[in-house]
């Protein structure tokens, strides 16, 4: 229900309920780490998630992650500097 760091391998029930707010992804991940994020009570859509990147880009981007779908369930897998945090079903 507030900012937070994520840690490799973690799984987060974001509830954006109250208020949007951001989950950073770790800042020197391993090849391969992942972090799986799910809305638990259904309101991205009204309440934001960011995804901090953390200095390393989200799929290619040097930019964070907006996420604005209601029910969204996502989990990021780090490939490596170029592509960075990509996102799998």
């Amino acid at each position: 229900t507030a900012n937070y760091t994520a840690v490799a391998g973690q799984g987060i029930f974001a509830n954006t309920t109250s208020a949007a707010f951001t989950i950073t992804l770790p800042s020197s991940p391993s090849i391969g780490d992942e972090v799986s994020i799910v809305d638990y009570a259904g309101t991205f859509d009204s309440n934001n998630l960011t995804v901090g990147r953390n200095s390393q880009k989200i799929q290619g981007a040097a930019a964070d992650l907006t996420v604005a779908t209601e029910r969204a369930g996502f989990t990021l897998a780090f490939t490596d500097g170029t592509q960075g945090w990509l996102v799998r079903g």
